[in-house]
């Protein structure tokens, strides 16, 4: 089986995540990495890993004749330049969501990525999270009949800082998207329409960049089924992961995960450990799967598992959901897309 080399463009947290789960995953081999601000810190990083060029310039990953795929980990700002970059140049791409804040620029990079015929897979990792795929699996197996009703709740331990927030693109493209990815995997219907609700009520400062931390967000789906999914950027107890999906004959759901199944009984009450704290941790596995399947799909010469299009229909629903908050009524992805969505 022919070896992938990878180059990184991006040596933030995640980039240095995805070289971690590169460097041990069978037929990966990363053969650079760059960051526009690399330094001696990042060089010493890179050697006690065996990851020989390390430059500033994406430039020399780009146009390396050895390397096959690209992990775009950088800022989303920078996103869609890479991906027609590196489509040009016949590399293979991994990108982080969302790939743009623009229909119109994704559209363009999608574009790049069909005419040039590589493949690009966006990194929508709860697809490939055990609880979250085992519940895609019961309903696609009709196992619960027609779904009727989709619930999502999703809430951090902690909000991000304010400036964060202000780069951010908002709670529904920064941290909302990954729901209405799971919306559509789980249902496996197209949404059509969206109304959502949001207020500030866990940090001000984060209403003073214009944005909200706490929304509800509900969906209609081509199929007729309905979805919820709620959202807060500070849950005290923990970070909260849950999905239900009800159907005409039964219903699939999907808890939080634990450090420990242990529980404790005694005459003050029942407890338990709080959730895994965040996503690192609560989804560890699912980015090393979500790798490992890239990586597999390259080898066979078959398609990626999360397409440029379900990136795009993400940052539709996120963009209907922001115009829905701002003008009080449902949005249809029609007025976004000017054609109708299909199941």
């Amino acid at each position: 089986m022919k070896t992938i080399k990878i180059g990184i463009i991006g040596a933030g947290r995640i980039g240095k995540i995805h070289a971690d789960h590169l460097l041990h995953m069978p037929g990966a081999e990363i053969a650079a990495i760059s960051d526009l601000y690399a330094a001696d810190e990042l060089r010493a990083w890179a050697m006690e890993r065996g990851i020989a060029v390390v430059t500033n310039n994406s430039t020399e990953i780009m146009e390396h004749p050895d390397i096959d795929a690209v992990f775009i980990c950088s800022s989303t700002d920078t996103h869609v330049p890479l991906i027609k970059q590196a489509a040009a140049n016949g590399k293979h791409i991994f990108c982080e969501k969302p790939v743009s804040m623009s229909v119109e620029q994704t559209r363009e990079a999608l574009a790049a990525v069909e005419a040039a015929g590589v493949s690009l897979q966006i990194g929508f990792n709860r697809r490939f999270d055990h609880n979250f795929s085992r519940v895609r699996e019961i309903v696609s197996d009709g196992k619960i009949g027609e779904p009727h009703l989709i619930r999502i709740t999703s809430r951090d331990p902690n909000p991000p800082h304010p400036d964060y927030i202000k780069v951010s693109g908002g709670l529904f493209m920064d941290m909302a998207i990954h729901d209405f990815d799971i919306a559509r995997f789980l249902s496996g219907s197209e949404v059509v329409e969206v109304y959502a609700q949001g207020a500030v009520l866990v940090d001000p400062a984060i209403g003073e960049q214009g944005d909200i931390d706490t929304a509800v967000t509900t969906l209609r789906f081509a199929s007729g089924a309905l979805g919820v999914i709620d959202n807060s950027r500070k849950a005290v107890y923990g970070y909260d992961q849950r999905v239900e999906v009800f159907g005409s004959g039964g219903s699939v759901s999907a808890d939080n995960d634990y450090p420990s199944t242990a529980v404790v009984s005694g005459p003050e009450g029942v407890t338990r450990d709080k959730p895994l704290y965040f996503f690192l941790e609560r989804y560890k596995e699912a980015y090393i799967n979500e790798t490992r399947q890239f990586i597999e799909s390259l080898q066979n010469g078959t398609p990626v598992p999360v397409s440029g299009h379900d990136g795009l229909q993400a940052e539709l629903i996120a963009l209907a959901a922001k115009r829905s908050l701002e003008q009080g009524r449902p949005v249809k992805l029609a007025e976004l897309t000017g054609i109708s969505t299909v199941s």
